[in-house]
């Protein structure tokens, strides 16, 4: 009503406004859950480098940790997950603001309106398909684990490490980025639309444009930042093979 249009008027597969928003949201989707999947490896890693070099869990005589070196184990993770945190935060913020805005109508015309539609509704589909895939995929490998151990006895052999790889992967995916889907669209739904009240307003369209591009600039440099300021140092990798 307030675009004075009909929406089967843009809202279809004639425009290419709405493939270009459905493909973007599933892109959005498949990249949350791999840059949420690299914060939580790196910060297991760094953890893991830390208790090797100042926790002596082979030493008999030591009974039990140090305090202060545990309170560091729990300050690595905790940095990790608020540095990983924050690259995903503002990069969904970015491009939920930065598609309202590129979906604000032009001079050529109200078709760009499809673009955040379907990218809401891309969220929305890739993300419920994308949870259950890693929730239960996660729960796979984790009980595959349990049953090498308990049921089959298969404790410390070939088959057992295979399975702890396999945890390894699961414990991520069922719980990291599977259950963090349903927050996603929330936001991403919320604070799109208020964004896109504000885009097709009549002091603020003429605008759009320039302010969804500069945002989606920003929301790249964050995309980029969540994996390559969350990555291993090769000399910790190094370290980590050898052992």
């Amino acid at each position: 009503e307030t675009l004075g249009i009909q929406p089967e008027a843009i809202l279809n597969l004639l425009n290419p406004f709405t493939l270009l928003g459905f493909i973007l949201g599933g892109a959005v989707i498949y990249w949350f859950s791999g840059a949420s999947m690299q914060a939580v490896t790196t910060g297991a890693y760094s953890a893991v480098e830390y208790i090797k070099k100042h926790i002596k869990i082979d030493d008999q005589s030591v009974k039990s940790a140090n305090v202060e070196n545990s309170k560091e184990v729990v300050k690595i993770c905790t940095q990790y997950a608020q540095k990983g945190m924050i690259n995903i935060f503002i990069a969904l913020f970015s491009f939920a603001l930065a598609f309202a805005c590129l979906s604000a109508p032009n001079a050529h015309g109200a078709e760009p309106v499809s673009l955040f539609v379907s990218y809401l509704i891309g969220i929305a589909v890739f993300g419920l398909f994308q949870a259950v895939f890693m929730a239960n995929a996660g729960g796979c490998w984790d009980n595959a684990k349990k049953v090498v151990e308990v049921d089959l006895g298969e404790k410390g052999t070939p088959l057992h490490q295979a399975a702890v790889v396999g945890d390894t992967v699961g414990d991520p995916f069922k719980d990291t980025s599977s259950v963090a889907m349903n927050p996603i669209i929330k936001f991403t739904t919320l604070f799109g639309l208020l964004a896109m009240e504000i885009a097709i307003s009549e002091s603020f369209r003429e605008y759009a444009t320039w302010v969804g591009a500069v945002l989606v600039v920003v929301a790249l440099i964050f995309v980029i930042r969540s994996f390559y300021s969350m990555r291993i140092p090769e000399m910790k990798a190094e370290n980590a093979s050898e052992q």
